[in-house]
């Protein structure tokens, strides 16, 4: 059986990722694919409860470091007990957030040493890497105005300011950049429709669908 394919959704507060990655899956299983969606930190049990440590609370509650490990910790339970078995099994995978988005915030916005957060994120991983990564790119007013009208409790990160938010855009732009092979930078902008007729152009160019 051949391998399924994991493709990650990356950008700031408010971009859509969590749409987008809704829109793809559907348009995957419409094709013939089997697919999950899910996201991070979450998508397993485990993470799930690591998830409300991360992302609610005071903007303090945790060190960067802490932060990297924590984010990791969720993400190994999540790529051992969801990501993993589901592309040994033939099933692809669409992740709101991967390593990337640890990489963007705990490493460029607070200042964690990058290659200390790549090795870490990749201890955490293993061999499970994306095969393609969207970056939805949105100005940062606009991305925490959408954020905002979510009144939710998760809104750790949405409160840490438009500085770091402005550092964060900067970092994705980055990462794509230093990665060509795997990501594509997608405005987020318009209407999700749109937004979502680009992605798919774009899966199916870098995945030969």
């Amino acid at each position: 059986m051949a391998r399924g394919r994991f493709i990650t959704f990356e950008g700031g507060e408010g971009a859509g990722k969590s749409t987008q990655v809704g829109l793809l899956s559907a348009r995957l299983r419409a094709v013939g694919h089997d697919v999950i969606a899910t996201r991070e930190p979450g998508g397993s049990d485990g993470a799930m409860e690591i998830r409300r440590l991360l992302v609610e609370g005071p903007p303090e509650r945790w060190a960067p470091l802490s932060e990297l490990l924590l984010h990791n910790a969720a993400r190994h339970d999540h790529v051992q007990r969801t990501v993993a078995p589901a592309l040994n099994a033939g099933t692809w995978v669409v992740c709101d957030r991967f390593a990337d988005s640890t990489m963007a915030y705990q490493g460029y916005a607070q200042d964690v040493d990058l290659k200390t957060v790549a090795q870490i994120n990749r201890w955490a991983a293993g061999d499970v890497w994306p095969d393609l990564t969207i970056v939805l790119d949105l100005p940062v007013e606009e991305g925490l105005a959408r954020a905002q009208e979510r009144r939710d409790a998760e809104d750790r990160y949405e409160r840490m300011g438009s500085r770091f938010h402005e550092r964060i855009r900067a970092a994705f732009l980055d990462i794509a950049k230093d990665n060509p092979e795997r990501c594509v930078v997608v405005g987020a902008a318009a209407a999700p429709d749109q937004v979502a007729a680009q992605v798919w152009d774009s899966v199916q160019a870098r995945l030969s669908i």
